[in-house]
């Protein structure tokens, strides 16, 4: 009697191909997703040595369970181990690359996820309002943080440095990490960051101090809207910043933006400079085509925005009075920094 073969033939590179880096990113976005809720990410990150104990101490965790993770990202080539205690380690060389690889599928996948389980009720109910809130901020901020440290936040922050601006304003600064940046680089500069959010804006304060730029930054708790009516904490700028701010203004506030863009110009010193991150819908190329679906199909289906065009931008820019408005394509998929002058 012969024995079944049950053997098939395959291409093992063709399918290795085909799965791409999909794995490894998926893999990496699980587990620093965990060591994010437990606290232990940001201690990593540093790139200085960590110790299991040390980082079961901060994070008020059982030393068993941070050596099994630990165990776990060393496996996967996040955490390279130092010495030869098995209990020692630091960031891996590539540790940033893999984190900002990772917000894409956190952002996508978790931040969003209200979105994708309750893609049904949306769908039913076109009454439905904005599922904005039924977001974890946390998450989303975390996420963004992520992906923007190598796909729009470096655009930005060049652009900025480019200008050596004396003061710089930041709209829907959040933690203003770009502001403390710029007041790191650029001696003697002040920056005023702009954030509706009260313990962002907290936290914005603390590190400012921790950063020892503190007396030179200026945090305000108000809505991007108010510089509608009050356009104050915009006075004296060189460079006025927004990253995926203005956006949040459409449909319903329309005018809202319309004047602040023209306050923004009226503020700015003569020669000064808006720099505006931004999302552009339904981007078609073979790069930004799929991830840009799924950021205007969000905004659109679930948060209720609607997402302008880079013409659209570009005309609103100008309607505001400014010249010489740039589009630069970003690194993010479906990002575009607009860089409009005075």
């Amino acid at each position: 009697m012969l024995t079944p073969d049950y053997t098939y033939e395959h291409d093992f590179d063709a399918e290795c191909a085909a799965a791409g880096e999909a794995p490894r990113i998926a893999a990496a976005a699980a587990l620093l997703e965990m060591g994010d809720r437990l606290g232990l990410v940001s201690l990593i990150a540093t790139g200085e040595e960590v110790s299991v104990g040390s980082l079961a101490r901060a994070a008020d965790l059982p030393e068993a369970g941070v050596a099994g993770y630990c165990e776990a990202l060393e496996s996967a080539g996040i955490i390279v181990p130092v010495g030869t205690s098995g209990t020692a380690f630091r960031a891996a060389d590539d540790f940033a690359q893999i984190r900002h690889q990772a917000g894409f599928v956190s952002w996508t996948m978790n931040a969003n996820r209200p979105f994708i389980e309750n893609a049904r009720k949306f769908l039913t109910d076109p009454s439905l309002g904005t599922g904005i809130d039924m977001r974890d901020g946390r998450e989303v901020a975390v996420s963004s943080e992520w992906m923007g440290s190598k796909a729009f936040y470096p655009a930005a922050l060049s652009t900025i440095l480019k200008s050596k601006p004396e003061v710089v304003v930041d709209l829907g600064a959040g933690t203003c990490r770009l502001l403390i940046e710029v007041l790191q680089r650029v001696p003697h500069s002040r920056a005023v960051g702009l954030d509706l959010d009260g313990p962002s804006c907290a936290a914005a304060r603390q590190a400012g101090e921790a950063a020892g730029v503190g007396d030179r930054l200026r945090v305000v708790e108000r809505s991007i809207q108010s510089i509608a009516d009050d356009p104050s904490p915009l006075e004296g700028a060189d460079v006025i910043h927004g990253g995926f701010v203005f956006h949040d203004m459409f449909p319903e506030e329309e005018a809202t933006a319309e004047r602040v863009l023209a306050n923004c110009r009226e503020a700015l010193r003569e020669g000064g400079i808006m720099a505006l991150t931004e999302a552009v819908p339904y981007v078609r190329n073979e790069r930004e085509r799929r991830f840009s679906a799924a950021v205007t199909y969000y905004h659109r289906q679930f948060m209720k925005r609607r997402l302008q065009s880079e013409d659209e931008w570009k005309d609103r820019l100008r309607s505001a009075g400014f010249t010489h408005v740039e589009s630069i394509e970003l690194a993010f998929p479906t990002g575009r920094l607009f860089v409009a002058q005075r």
